[in-house]
């Protein structure tokens, strides 16, 4: 039985993983949850799973989460704020963490886990887009599994598997094409919140659906799979995929492409890397090809997702450049999702925002490089949209790890 630690409890990735180890209580445990704000989801939880540590991120509502499980015994430690959610990443039974915090917040509960030996199942995309020079060395150093959760780069490694080392020539990314798929791009200035929040395929958290909505998830994917792959930014590409059967696909060096299919459930690729190497039986629904139908694609557009090529460019530039656009993408998309700005500002803000960071650019940076520049790229976005739009968002920030408070 697999000791398995939730960050991120309460949110889709977290809600999905629990799920699975309630499916399979003979194969997962909980041995520690940690949530954002949700106190009555996460008391649930702690009731029903029992872990030996559970933390709520935000310190004020620990009063909240202690009155709500006073009544269960064995109590669970309870701790809060960024220094609990890291001492959850840490809990010595563990022996897998699954990320599910959304955004740049997962970085740092991340390198603890990996500092305390244990195998990460990595839902959080941020954690190599902004850490990847310092995560990478790492997972190295410490000799731990990087084993990825999300659905695409579960494809690409399922796929891998069995393939010599120098085999891989290129990946294909696979996109839904997020709400906007079916718009003309001249309606793109008009659309609202609860547009693009319409996703056709996917049950997701706000946050990855506008990124959908966007195409920019498809760019930080790119960046994703540069770190977790190996392969150069001209050998990672991606296509439309309207129906959301393939997950990814990859070329071996003698033109084979395999790919990984199935129905758009984030249970698999979830389960795959909590089981993986093994493959437990599920009573899920099979997948149906004449059910699904035509299986269609095409070339993405570049003039209506203009994120994508964001994150190319930023990616090729490396650096701390990765962290900035990562940054400056959850601080617009946090802004549009309060109706702060428009739609089109989201790759306005970040481009500009991009473009100034480029005479600072840390070729090489430190984990403090990273999460300066994560700083400053939010705060800059602000400037920035103040400028587009003429209005004051000063008062509107996503809080950003400290290290020196933790480390």
């Amino acid at each position: 039985m697999k000791a398995i630690t939730l960050l991120g409890s309460t949110g889709s990735i977290g809600t999905q993983t629990l799920d699975i180890v309630a499916q399979y209580p003979e194969q997962f445990r909980i041995v520690g949850l940690a949530a954002g704000r949700n106190v009555e989801i996460l008391a649930q939880q702690i009731r029903q799973f029992r872990p030996s540590i559970a933390a709520i991120c935000q310190e004020e509502k620990l009063p909240e989460l202690q009155a709500a499980v006073a009544d269960i015994d064995p109590q669970p430690i309870l701790v809060a704020g960024e220094a609990g959610v890291i001492e959850v990443a840490r809990q010595d039974d563990a022996q897998t963490v699954v990320t599910g915090i959304v955004g740049c917040a997962g970085l740092l509960p991340t390198i603890a886990a990996i500092k305390a030996g244990k195998d990460i199942a990595l839902a959080n995309k941020e954690t190599l887009i902004a850490g990847g020079p310092v995560v990478l060395p790492l997972v190295e150093k410490h000799g731990v599994k990087l084993l990825p959760a999300d659905s695409e780069h579960s494809a690409i490694f399922q796929c891998l598997q069995g393939v010599p080392k120098e085999g891989l020539r290129r990946i294909l990314l696979t996109a839904s094409g997020g709400a906007f798929r079916d718009c003309p791009v001249e309606k793109l200035a008009t659309v609202t919140v609860a547009d693009a929040l319409k996703h056709p395929n996917w049950s997701m958290g706000r946050k990855i659906t506008i990124d959908s909505a966007t195409l920019m998830n498809k760019g930080l994917e790119v960046i994703e799979a540069h770190f977790l792959f190996g392969l150069d930014y001209d050998r990672i590409e991606i296509v439309i995929h309207p129906q959301s059967i393939i997950h990814s696909l990859i070329e071996l060096q003698d033109t084979s492409v395999l790919a990984q299919l199935g129905w758009p459930d984030m249970r698999l690729p979830l389960l795959y890397a909590l089981s993986w190497p093994e493959r437990i039986y599920t009573d899920w629904e099979q997948l149906d090809l004449v059910k699904a139908g035509n299986l269609t694609f095409k070339a993405p557009d570049h003039h209506k997702y203009p994120c994508m090529q964001l994150a190319y460019a930023a990616g090729r530039a490396g650096g701390s450049m990765p962290a900035v656009l990562n940054a400056a993408n959850e601080q617009a998309v946090a802004l549009f999702l309060e109706e702060r700005i428009r739609f089109l500002d989201i790759p306005r803000c970040i481009e500009r925002v991009c473009d100034r960071h480029q005479t600072e650019n840390r070729p090489n940076p430190s984990l403090d490089d990273i999460v300066a520049a994560d700083h400053w790229a939010r705060q800059e976005v602000l400037a920035v949209s103040h400028a587009i739009t003429g209005r004051s968002h000063t008062t509107t920030q996503i809080p950003t790890a400290q290290t020196k408070a933790v480390f």
